[in-house]
């Protein structure tokens, strides 16, 4: 049994065999709610307390429990394994950091945790008048740990830190896109937080991604980072790398061992369905590319944005009708099917679209009923990795539409850059197409013009495809031949 001297209030039982992360935070936490995301999360947490990764960035969209596992139950934990360790814990105010510690506090009060952690004790009333326990700095009873807290730009006192955790160093929106915010931040990270590390020191930094320059993105932009997604890769972590952990609302980025999600798949059903997080993502597709997704784009470095006209009826003066279509190149891309009405003036008008990961076996017949339902008479299909196959079913699906594959040979990057202004000039959406295509729209509206940092490139793709057709010399700027085979 548990026993506390009353006169020093230290526990004098020995400490039982170790208990792991998840079962630790179970008992002390009895209400949690774990999901399978939770279950990989706090094992990523548990590596960290065990040393076994030293420099740790975690991306987790809202409401979805980081800040219980990161900055309640874990520093609870690691005091448990090491009450001497210094732990801080920094946010973007004193105030909401000092709230982490007093959670801290009372967790380390349990009868819980004194049956698995029995070494590590705080001060209780008045004893041991020698410590200190304050709502920002409680000290471990006969031990040299401690837990701080601090607000963002605030100093903290002492040699040394072992831990560092940071949690939501901004507020909102509106801090994460000042630039002086951004830049006090990056400073006193630099001159407070680094400053009080030593060579086995170790960095927790989770939160919600507001801005793509917020610390982790120039972090993940000035320093080696490798992205967590089988358990290996911690084995393989170098010395100073950081190890970058990004969970997706929806999943987005391929199955991976630790977030084992098909694409599409929620993170938290049971909290956040598919279908609030597309109503949210229809909402503000740049905002929840941001927050809920972790690819922060800031409105200056975007391609095209929301510069996109829309119409609400075709004019009647309509010339053609056509489609381009670009097949998916991997297993990550969309293929993404466009079929539009060019008027007298050459403006061009979005009618329909495919934008869809589906194996060919479906998206054939989808585009096939398309080109049908738009009367379309003549389509473009890219003949790029297997787009040959996909056009000739289309074809046969789609008997009245003349079907012409062609092999795109230039640039992508520059083809794209290119004609992006001729695009925003001279394309018009049907009102309301964030709502009948919103994965399309969030795509388009979130494509930085830094070529490197989009990791999808179809919808950009098929729209500059339609500009290069339909708007010759003018909108390519150096027309490109294409070869029909």
């Amino acid at each position: 049994m548990t026993k506390r001297s009353q006169r020093s209030g230290v526990r004098t039982t020995e400490a039982t065999p170790e208990v792991d992360f998840k079962a630790f935070s179970e008992r002390v936490y009895p209400f949690l709610e774990f999901d399978t995301f939770h279950r990989n999360y706090y094992s990523t947490l548990e590596r960290f307390a065990r040393g076994d990764i030293r420099r740790l960035i975690v991306s987790i969209p809202p409401q979805h429990g980081k800040s219980v596992g990161s900055t309640t139950l874990l520093p609870a934990y690691m005091l448990g394994l090491d009450p001497d360790m210094r732990i801080a814990i920094a946010s973007y105010s004193g105030s909401l950091a000092s709230k982490f510690n007093r959670r801290v506090q009372r967790i380390i009060d349990s009868a819980e945790y004194a049956d698995m952690f029995p070494a590590t004790t705080i001060k209780h009333g008045t004893k041991p008048p020698e410590y200190v326990r304050t709502s920002s700095e409680v000290e471990i009873v006969g031990h040299r740990g401690e837990l701080l807290s601090v607000g963002r730009e605030g100093a903290l006192t002492g040699n040394r830190v072992d831990c560092f955790i940071l949690d939501d160093l901004y507020k909102d929106a509106m801090e994460a896109s000042s630039p002086v915010i951004r830049a006090n931040c990056w400073e006193w990270y630099t001159s407070v937080v680094r400053t009080r590390m030593h060579n086995a020191s170790r960095e927790l930094i989770v939160f919600t991604r507001w801005h793509e320059e917020d610390l982790i993105g120039t972090l993940l932009g000035r320093e080696p980072y490798r992205e967590l997604r089988s358990w290996s890769d911690i084995d393989r972590l170098g010395r100073d790398e950081w190890l970058y952990l990004n969970l997706e609302a929806l999943k987005s980025s391929p199955p991976s061992e630790v977030d084992p999600r098909a694409k599409g798949e929620a993170l938290w059903p049971a909290q956040q369905s598919v279908e609030l997080l597309r109503q949210k993502q229809r909402l503000d597709p740049i905002r929840f590319e941001s927050m809920y997704q972790g690819h922060p784009s800031s409105k200056h470095g975007l391609l095209y944005g929301d510069a996109f006209a829309e119409y609400d009826a075709l004019p009647r003066d309509i010339v053609r009708r056509g489609n381009y279509t670009d097949t998916a190149d991997t297993g990550d891309d969309y293929l993404c099917s466009i079929c539009y009405a060019v008027d007298a003036d050459g403006i061009i008008y979005i009618t329909d679209a495919v934008y869809s990961r589906e194996g060919m076996e479906l998206t054939e017949g989808m585009v096939a009923e398309m080109l049908r339902r738009n009367d379309t008479r003549t389509a473009a299909i890219e003949s790029n990795n297997g787009g040959r196959g996909f056009a000739r079913s289309v074809q046969r699906l789609a008997p009245l539409t003349r079907v012409e594959w062609f092999h795109q040979s230039g640039n992508k990057e520059a083809r794209i850059l290119s004609n992006s202004a001729t695009a925003v000039h001279l394309l018009r959406f049907p009102h309301g197409w964030h709502l009948r295509w919103p994965e399309m729209y969030a795509h388009l509206t979130t494509y930085r013009r830094l070529f490197r940092s989009n990791r999808l490139h179809d919808a950009a793709d098929a729209i500059t495809g339609i500009v290069e057709r339909e708007a010759g010399d003018i909108a390519a700027g150096e027309w490109r031949r294409l070869r029909f085979i």
